[in-house]
């Protein structure tokens, strides 16, 4: 019987839990959001942003949620130092006049059964705001033996048009690079 205790432990612990209406705070070893675009049509060119932090409201039963998550320019990485530093540079992002990026929304779309389908919200960067969807490839919750709480998250995609944050360099060489796919990974802990 002793033996069966902890097996029965181990085996609960992967299975997803309802959640009811909770703050959940964002676990920065498990947010990123990264960024796919064109590059003259022959491949892309890839980077990201980590140690995310912010906030997720959850309400699995009222079928409500909210995300306000910000995104230090400082931690963005190609893979490439000198890549960096060049999307940092006015020319993209502006770094030095706005080193954060963020992503609010208090619009979420829930189908029959419950599930997040997708986020509708604001992304604010260069000091412009405008609206965004992220789909939700994926969402969950569950209770994790390692943080001890319950643990909400999943998988986001949305694409956005870079010129409407005024991000217009080099548009006319490379047209198809206007749009830029998004990914982003949230995971947040019950507060």
């Amino acid at each position: 019987m002793n033996i069966l205790k902890p097996l029965l432990m181990v085996l609960l612990a992967g299975v997803a839990v309802p959640s009811i209406s909770a703050e959940y705070k964002i676990d920065p070893l498990h947010t990123n959001a990264r960024f796919t675009l064109d590059h003259f049509a022959t491949s892309s060119n890839v980077g990201g942003f980590y140690n995310l932090n912010g906030s997720v409201h959850y309400d699995a039963a009222a079928k409500t949620g909210s995300v306000n998550i910000m995104i230090p320019l400082t931690t963005l990485s190609t893979g490439r130092p000198k890549f960096d530093e060049h999307l940092q540079s006015k020319e993209f992002f502006n770094m030095t006049h706005y080193p954060t990026i963020r992503f609010s929304s208090d619009h979420w779309i829930f189908d029959r059964k419950g599930k997040v389908r997708a986020v509708r919200g604001q992304l604010t960067m260069l000091g412009q705001t405008h609206p965004v969807t992220l789909k939700a490839n994926k969402f969950n919750c569950y209770h994790s033996p390692l943080a001890a709480t319950e643990v909400c998250g999943g998988d986001f995609e949305g694409i956005i048009d870079r010129s409407q944050w005024g991000i217009n360099a080099y548009l006319n060489e490379i047209p198809a690079s206007r749009y830029v796919k998004l990914n982003i990974q949230v995971e947040a802990m019950k507060q």
